[in-house]
């Protein structure tokens, strides 16, 4: 009976480990893949732009248009800052903006839908101009 509860105890002190060693890579992982944009330690993606050319955070804002089938989504890059300036569907194929957001926070999203299909645009400042991290494109249910 004694060697079966010394076998438990050992078993329960190394599930406990494995578990709080699990918390913390996910935490720490987690952290990393969920900030996707270049505020903190995060890898600058390669561009062709020449990176003489990028500009200081007290430089001018650097504005693009994130365009597709569904419209444009105009955001505005002050140094890491994303900032979500407009969204422009294209009424005249059915595409409608469901959401959008205004920043500043180091990535903004917005989401367009034709009642069909919607497509989530992200984007975050890289390098100080406006760079799409992800397209997610999804086929609604009825």
């Amino acid at each position: 009976m004694r060697r079966r509860m010394i076998y438990v105890g050992l078993w329960a002190a190394t599930t406990a480990v494995a578990v709080l060693v699990g918390v913390l890579a996910v935490s720490t992982v987690g952290a990393t893949i969920r900030d996707r944009g270049p505020v903190g330690a995060e890898v600058i993606r390669d561009t062709d732009a020449d990176p003489t050319s990028v500009p200081s955070p007290e430089g001018p804002a650097v504005s693009d248009a994130i365009t597709g089938e569904w419209g444009s989504f105009d955001v505005e890059c002050r140094d890491t800052w994303a900032y979500g300036v407009g969204v422009r569907p294209d009424e005249a194929d059915g595409w409608d903006v469901v959401s959008w957001e205004k920043g500043p926070d180091d990535d903004v999203d917005a989401v367009f839908s034709d009642g069909r299909n919607s497509v989530d645009l992200e984007v975050f400042c890289n390098r100080g101009r406006p760079t799409l991290a992800e397209l997610e494109r999804n086929t609604l249910g009825d």
